[in-house]
């Protein structure tokens, strides 16, 4: 059984017109089939329905370039849009050239997994109460509400794996299996892209990803797309700060620091993108197993953009290490994880939190669409949720509000938050200050929190905390 095509345009050449393709890759430019993404936009073939999880950076080798192109007419994805990267896809979905639905990454999974089991739909506590639900169905079981979502099929798929032999059987690597396995199964013909072409008998069985009766096709890469550059920006910015009443708060770093420090070491912790990655900085020697969205449990520090491991990236696209006893595994799997209740702490960054405990993480007004990502499924489980984000945004405007004014992530979930210039814990239903960052008094940060707010019998000092930890530390050495 040879299912080997001897370049990209055969592999792709009875896709037609009006075709559905699921793409497979995540975050801005990791483990995209190139080849055949490039491929399809050459060969021109309009009208179609695009279902990713992303569509990648703009101007690169990723599914980005079929919408600038004007061949796409649906998108069906996690992520249409990101803070600070505008794209045509805004300004196509603004001008009705290009309709959208947003579905969070564990939904959009678990339908294509539905839809290629042959289950028409299924029930999930993801989204409950948010714009993503509206006009579904709803129903309760043992006093919860859960949305009716339906399971899914493509035409089409486009996966990619480090290796491949000639019946189809994949092999993957790292971070990378991803959306791979649930997206092949789910297609009438899957396309793989390999790194690796090899023989029959030459992937070992039981490093066989997906077994090669779930691929229709398969080719070998012929171009490569550029690995994304993720972290000489952001570390720069991560040791700025903002000044309040022309006095500087906490950096980045700090605000890191100090939610690092509220993790039990011996747990499981999911980290989001932005300020929450900056926690792998201060873990240490702690015993916390990290989770990403993408399929790892057990990553460490960050690492950079020269010596980086292709496949071994964090929720947010960076580049990460790899600690002793860690494992790798599909999007399914991860979900599973992520809304069972496993994990001991789900640490996100918002763009608001408000006083009902509802946080607002992905849209904002200046955005079309959005990047829904993995935040609805990880907040649906029942796991303690902290977030972390500067007190006040770039435009001046509170983040702590009385509500929130952008769209709901879920809501009365949020049970820390620790910004710039405050630490506040839910207790019996609501918000109480119990730090403040060293040289501000209770009284400005009140001022800058316009929601309804406790005050602990004795409100500590942020930054303390690091000198207490630093000193237990040194007498347990």
């Amino acid at each position: 059984m040879d299912k080997v095509f001897h370049s990209p345009q055969a592999a792709i050449a009875d896709l037609a017109d009006g075709a559905s393709i699921a793409i497979a890759g995540f975050s801005v430019g990791h483990g995209f089939a190139s080849s055949l993404i490039t491929a399809l936009k050459e060969r021109g073939t309009r009208d179609l329905c695009i279902v990713c999880n992303s569509l990648g950076a703009p101007g690169q080798l990723r599914p980005q370039i079929l919408v600038e192109s004007k061949q796409v007419s649906r998108l069906v994805a996690s992520f249409s849009a990101r803070p600070g990267v505008p794209s045509d896809t805004e300004r196509q979905i603004a001008a009705g050239e290009l309709a959208l639905e947003l579905v969070p990454q564990g939904t959009l999974v678990e339908r294509l997994r539905a839809g290629a089991s042959g289950i028409p739909a299924f029930y999930t506590p993801t989204s409950v109460g948010t714009d993503v639900a509206a006009g579904k169905e709803t129903r309760e079981f043992n006093g919860r509400t859960y949305v009716l979502e339906t399971g899914m099929t493509v035409d089409y798929a486009f996966v990619r794996a480090v290796r491949g032999d000639r019946a189809g059987n994949l092999e993957f690597r790292g971070g990378s299996q991803s959306f791979n396995p649930a997206f092949a199964k789910a297609a009438r013909i899957a396309i793989a892209e390999v790194d690796e072409l090899v023989e029959v008998g030459e992937i070992p069985p039981e490093r066989v990803g997906l077994p090669g009766i779930f691929v229709s096709r398969i080719v070998k890469r012929t171009v490569e797309a550029e690995a994304p550059v993720v972290l000489k920006k952001k570390r720069r910015a991560d040791a700025t700060f903002r000044s309040y009443n022309g006095k500087p708060a906490l950096t980045r770093l700090e605000i890191g620091h100090r939610a690092a420090l509220l993790l039990k070491s011996h747990s499981y912790v999911n980290l989001g993108v932005g300020l929450p990655t900056l926690l792998t900085n201060f873990l240490h020697g702690r015993d916390v197993m990290l989770h990403a969205e993408n399929g790892i449990l057990g990553y460490g520090p960050l690492g950079d953009d020269e010596t980086f491991d292709r496949d071994h990236y964090n929720a947010g696209g960076e580049w990460v290490s790899i600690e002793p006893g860690a494992s790798f595994f599909d999007s399914i799997e991860s979900f599973e994880i992520a809304r069972s209740g496993k994990l001991d702490a789900i640490v996100l960054g918002a763009f608001q939190v408000d006083g009902q405990a509802s946080i607002a993480n992905w849209s904002t007004p200046q955005l079309v669409g959005g990047g829904v990502g993995g935040a609805m499924d990880l907040t649906a489980s029942t796991s303690p949720l902290i977030v972390l984000m500067e007190h006040i945004d770039g435009r001046g405007d509170p983040k702590l509000v009385a509500r929130c004014t952008y769209p709901v992530t879920a809501e009365r979930r949020v049970d820390i938050v620790v910004t710039d210039l405050a630490l506040l814990r839910r207790v019996n239903g609501r918000f109480r200050l119990d730090e403040v960052a060293r040289g501000f008094t209770i009284e400005e940060v009140l001022a800058l929190t316009p929601m309804p707010v406790d005050v602990a019998a004795h409100v500590g000092i942020m930054q303390d905390a690091f000198a207490a930890t630093a000193a237990t530390e040194e007498t347990q050495k």
